[in-house]
């Protein structure tokens, strides 16, 4: 062989193993301090994380072999790493909650966008890798479970918990072994259509902030504001539809006057928005203009969050949704929304909650049997008041055994053993037919007399059951047979005694409560949160780990 060759390969692995050496010195150096800070507990991060045990385990199994740095910068999995915490914004959490500024403070420049650490001391580089490691954790966790636990916060949330999958220990020896990151995170969000629709509408929720020139100070409207009346609110909101691309900008001769041209424009956006497109400002419409893009990314993220708490559930089978604050129930089959109705849902106090239970049967002509509660404090009291009360209403009082006895027989207020229940008819409160999902909450689906209340845009105004308009239509679309056409279900509807129809299969119902959502076009809606949820979910949400914990 040549002798210049042999000189050639000899230097060349001479070079390899001088870097082999000198690399093995760097890893050397910081196997022995990654070993000493996690035996010795320093930095404090290795006693302030939740996960410490795990990574003692995952760093000990691999020989203190580091992964999310290399030589001194971030690792390819550091990169990524630090690439999901920064779009963790985009699943309504906070980046600093998984150590994003500490992390950005030892980057060269302020702001990391170049992902280049400074020089660091061999501490910092220990204190730097724990410190992802800890995030990378805290992340999946939040991803999966939620960051808040619904159970200290809602007490109307009555899905069953969600038990995590997680193994901790497994997902970082993913990473460690090569897969990606972002492969190892996907794995973790949702699996719903919702949840991804809802980070693609919350991103361009963040690209409308970035570029909103608005002052956004509340334009307080009191009562209600029609076209052609003046109000000092008028320019504000005026602004607010142009920003949202309901109006375009336009001459005219009195900002407070709420003109034609406006008038068209808040129709467009009230139609958007769920609402009445009647044309008229009131309190309802005037909450919404006044929510600025960083509201807007607020009550997305406590919806995303709610999300997160699901229980996990197949959502591209036969099911029933219900979300109480867009008043409306979906009847789903094969992704597709097959029946849409308006609902009432539970008033102040009476509450609708969010479960999950399946539906098995149907009652036409049903008997409303009176819950304790409402007789002892609605019925009694009325009856005291008239004697005739139960006759006029169309009740009658049965014994623990179902047998009817005469009212004037019994003392509600003082006999146990007795109830009141409504006998089937039109003026049924619970109308001519229920659908019904047995539930430990005693909730259900049905009629109702009172139609006319399908007409109000603000319907939280029942006892916590979800009325349901068109009733014949869904009863229909869930029996399903060419036996059960239009007229034998009004005759089924229109008899003296109930009659229950058993379902052929069993069909989810899911109750939820969402004031925000991403359709499948990714078109972002908004709800009122008409039980008062959303700003103590906000508030947990955007406190740290450590507060939540002390609370």
């Amino acid at each position: 062989m040549n002798k210049k060759i042999i000189l050639s390969i000899a230097a060349v692995v001479v070079l390899a193993l001088g870097l082999i050496w000198f690399f093995s010195q760097r890893r050397s150096d910081l196997k022995d301090e990654l070993q000493a800070a996690l035996s010795g507990g320093k930095p404090e991060i290795v006693t302030q994380s939740e996960y410490t045990q795990v990574l003692k385990e995952f760093y000990e199994a691999r020989d203190y072999m580091e992964v999310w740095l290399f030589n001194g910068s971030l690792s390819k999995a550091g990169k990524e790493l630090l690439n999901q915490i920064e779009n963790s914004k985009y699943d309504g959490l906070q980046p600093d909650e998984y150590h994003l500024a500490e992390i950005h403070a030892l980057f060269s420049d302020p702001d990391g966008k170049s992902k280049k650490i400074r020089n660091l001391s061999s501490e910092e580089k220990v204190g730097l890798e724990l410190m992802l490691s800890d995030a990378f954790l805290t992340l999946a966790h939040d991803l999966e479970n939620g960051k808040v636990d619904p159970s200290t916060l809602d007490p109307d949330w009555k899905f069953e918990k969600k038990e995590s999958e997680i193994d901790y220990l497994s997902l970082l020896q993913d990473v460690g072994s090569g897969t990606s990151v972002e492969k190892v995170i996907d794995q973790l969000y949702p699996q719903a259509e919702l949840y991804i629709k809802g980070r693609e509408a919350i991103r361009e929720l963040y690209q409308i902030h970035q570029n909103d020139t608005l002052t956004w100070e509340f334009a307080q409207v009191d009562d209600v504001i029609k076209v052609g009346e003046e109000h000092a609110a008028i320019p504000a909101l005026r602004k607010r539809l142009i920003f949202w691309d309901f109006l375009s900008p336009y001459e005219m001769e009195n900002p407070n006057l709420f003109d034609s041209t406006m008038f068209a424009g808040l129709q467009k956006y009230q139609e958007a928005n769920g609402m009445n497109p009647d044309g008229v400002i009131g309190s309802l419409v005037a909450e919404s203009l006044n929510k600025s893009p960083q509201d807007l990314i607020d009550i997305a993220s406590i919806n995303m969050e709610r999300l997160r708490w699901m229980p996990k559930m197949d959502w591209d089978q036969e099911m029933v949704v219900v979300n109480i604050a867009n008043y409306q129930l979906d009847y789903l089959t094969k992704k597709d929304t097959a029946f849409t109705a308006k609902v009432i849902v539970g008033k102040e106090y009476s509450e609708s909650p969010t479960f999950t239970a399946p539906m098995s049967y149907i009652v036409f002509s049903p008997y409303w049997n009176i819950p304790e509660s409402i007789t002892k404090d609605e019925i009694i009291p009325s009856i005291n008041k008239n004697p005739n009360y139960l006759e006029q209403k169309n009740m009658e009082v049965v014994s623990s055994s179902g047998e009817v006895v005469r009212a004037s027989k019994v003392n509600l207020s003082k006999e146990e053993g007795y109830r009141v229940r409504q006998k089937p008819g039109g003026d049924n409160s619970l109308g001519l037919v229920k659908f019904m999902f047995p539930n430990e909450y005693n909730i259900y689906i049905h009629d109702t007399p009172a139609r006319s209340l399908f007409e109000k845009e603000t319907r939280a105004l029942s006892h916590g059951c979800i009325r349901i308009q068109n009733p014949e239509q869904f009863a229909k679309i869930l029996l399903d047979s060419e036996e059960w056409d239009d007229d034998k279900i009004q005759e089924a509807m229109h008899q003296e005694k109930e009659k229950v129809v058993d379902l052929d299969r069993k069909i989810p119902v899911v109750i939820l409560y969402m004031t925000f959502w991403a359709d499948k076009d990714g078109k972002a809606n908004f709800r009122s949160d008409v039980y008062d949820r959303d700003q103590a979910l906000l508030k947990a949400l955007r406190s740290s780990k450590s507060s939540l914990d002390k609370a």
